[in-house]
């Protein structure tokens, strides 16, 4: 079951515009679904066109193409999205990549493409959407990291660094941006999404789940609850969080 699909219609985001980053598929399509249930006014930004606009059209969101690791589409992107939806109430900064490899093989363009994508883009975004989030009457960002960052696995040396260091400058502007924005990061562990099925064989999964208290990997749902929690006024008080939505697996 898609909770995020069937659960019953909270309007806790009503009024609310929120532009999502990655929202074609995966965690970002999820958080998508959830948010337009909850009554946000949604745009949604991917560099695939053709699962954007599905994606877009599943929610009556505007679809928005772009580069988010290249400065000028990255502000041209948020500025598109306010002016589409009349101002901007919050942002969730989801599009990522991932790429394994144990550190000798590590390639330059490995290490530069990760922390593009994980680490600039959401800068990027983060500071074109400074401005319209400030002249909001709640402003929020959330930023996905990964429990990756929280407790690292060989193998993942350049897609631990760039999500660590999104976990810092989560904190930063937590700071900088407070009181009028609250910003904070989640920090998901396996979520079985088409990306996670390539890195798993069904044999690897078997022993990948063992790390993990709750014996199992997540769902897109869960993520995107949190996410939502992260996003309306029911966590008014919290912001420079980093939130694990890892099964456990950061303590275990």
């Amino acid at each position: 079951m898609d909770r995020a699909t069937d659960a019953p219609t909270r309007p806790l985001l009503a009024g609310r515009r929120i532009l999502i980053t990655g929202g074609a598929s995966g965690i970002g399509a999820g958080v998508a679904r959830l948010f337009r249930r909850c009554g946000a006014t949604l745009a949604l930004v991917d560099k695939s066109k053709e699962q954007l606009s599905a994606a877009a059209s599943s929610c009556d969101a505007h679809p928005i193409a772009a580069d988010l690791a290249i400065p000028d589409e990255a502000t041209a992107a948020v500025a598109t999205a306010a002016e589409a939806m009349g101002g901007l109430d919050g942002v969730v900064n989801v599009a990522g990549i991932l790429r394994a490899h144990p550190l000798e093989q590590t390639s330059v363009e490995d290490w530069t493409a990760q922390i593009a994508v994980n680490l600039t883009a959401p800068f990027l975004v983060c500071r074109a959407a400074a401005s319209y989030l400030r002249a909001s009457d709640h402003g929020t960002i959330v930023n996905v990291s990964s429990g990756i960052a929280l407790r690292p696995l060989p193998s993942y040396s350049a897609y631990a660094a760039s999500k660590a260091g999104l976990l810092a400058f989560t904190k930063s502007i937590a700071q900088e941006l407070a009181p009028r924005v609250r910003v904070n990061a989640v920090c998901p562990g396996p979520v079985e999404t088409p990306m996670i099925e390539k890195l798993y064989s069904a044999e690897a999964k078997s022993r990948a789940i063992e790390q993990y208290a709750l014996r199992r990997f997540g769902q897109v749902d869960e993520v995107a609850s949190a996410i939502l929690f992260l996003s309306s006024t029911e966590s008014s008080f919290i912001t420079g969080i980093s939130m694990a939505v890892d099964g456990g697996r950061s303590f275990y």
